[in-house]
């Protein structure tokens, strides 16, 4: 029976390259190892095939044997000839460890004892105050942390006493493992279950800490918040997080912030916004008002004949700007307020000027009528 086209086999077109013929016999190889499926019949001879498929595309000068003349390139004998295979992968070690270190949790790979490792980092949120936010402030802060066991000094264990090297591992963190497989026994390692891969046990643990090198504490920590800060940015305070474990580095603080609305003042950018009261009078006659700032009130001319929703602008009156030396504007809207309630001497007025001199509204509905 003739063989099949070693493409179709490994699922390839013929201008496969190196890397898709490597996944796609690492796919296939998993799938049909016969140690793997052992409820599915023929896999030994399906993986034989594969193996064999492999060989040949894997190889560069093969596989341009093969593509030029076929299977008769090779004289009839099989390319998975015992000893031959797995060249791609660098021998047989290594494409075992390409499926089985995912079946057995182990391959070569090589397990070492675990060093410092750097704490994690800790994310808090705080509120503050409008003005807070503006002119900057500092912040008493509580939080919980992991922090340096003080009885053991981070050792773990009890004091007085001592760390001892694994008696199953002696040291290495790795013990070896043996797996009998169709292809024969191999050896694996992984790390050491009695020590989990540390490499050391603990015979007395720290009473306070129970071995870990750290206990949960409760700091206070004073913040300091730059002027200028907006909703929703975040102050990192470097070494502020968690202790590092086995004498490595300390985790973050992070702190994002949150700020309270003002009654009088939105903020956009570094820019404030406002809507200020404006007696009709005023409007009209022209005048000088107090414009509420952050810093106070700030003398402003409003010019005659000032309409309601006029926008007007304080240079420099802002928010300050975090990294520059420089405010933003606050910008105000003027409202006319209108009395609800007048004298009779004010109504009289009132009348007198709207006789003596027509207005807007008098002459809109004037060119209305006439047209």
């Amino acid at each position: 029976m003739s063989k099949k086209d070693y493409y179709e086999v490994l699922g390839l077109h013929k201008g496969a390259s190196e890397e898709e013929i490597k996944k796609a016999f690492r796919q296939l190889a998993k799938k049909y190892h016969p140690d793997v499926n052992t409820d599915q019949k023929d896999t030994g001879a399906k993986f034989k095939e594969i193996n064999e498929a492999y060989e040949v595309l894997s190889n560069p000068q093969k596989r341009q044997q093969y593509d030029s003349l076929g299977h008769s390139a090779f004289n009839g004998q099989g390319a998975g000839a015992p000893g031959q295979g797995f060249e791609g992968f660098g021998g047989f070690h290594d494409i075992f460890d390409s499926f089985f270190g995912d079946v057995f949790g182990g391959g070569r790979q090589e397990y070492r004892r675990t060093g410092p490792q750097e704490g994690n980092d800790l994310h808090f949120s705080m509120t503050i105050t409008f003005e807070e936010a503006a002119f900057g402030t500092r912040k008493e802060f509580e939080i919980s942390r992991l922090e340096k066991c003080d009885e053991c000094g981070g050792t773990g264990a009890k004091p007085g006493t001592l760390i001892k090297a694994c008696p199953t591992c002696h040291g290495t963190g790795q013990v070896s493992v043996e797996h009998q497989t169709m292809l024969g026994r191999f050896r694996s390692t992984q790390p050491c279950n009695a020590c989990g891969g540390e490499g050391t046990i603990i015979p007395e643990p720290c009473t306070v800490c129970r071995g870990a090198g750290r206990a949960g504490r409760k700091r206070k920590i004073t913040i300091t918040v730059p002027a200028g800060i907006d909703n929703g940015q975040t102050l990192t305070l470097r070494g502020e997080g968690e202790a590092g474990k086995k004498g490595g580095p300390p985790g973050n603080l992070f702190i994002t912030v949150s700020i309270k609305p003002h009654e009088l003042f939105t903020r956009r950018g570094y820019d404030l916004f406002s809507d200020i009261p404006l007696s009709f009078v005023t409007a009209a006659l022209g005048g000088t008002i107090s414009v509420p700032t952050l810093e106070g009130g700030e003398n402003f001319e409003v010019p005659p004949g000032t309409q309601t929703g006029a926008v007007f602008k304080l240079k420099n009156k802002g928010i300050k700007h975090l990294n520059a030396n420089a405010k933003g504007d606050l910008n105000f809207k003027v409202v006319v307020q209108v009395p609800k309630k007048l004298t009779d001497r004010q109504r009289e007025i009132l009348k007198q000027f709207e006789e003596q001199s027509p207005g807007e509204e008098k002459g809109f509905f004037g060119r209305k009528k006439n047209a």
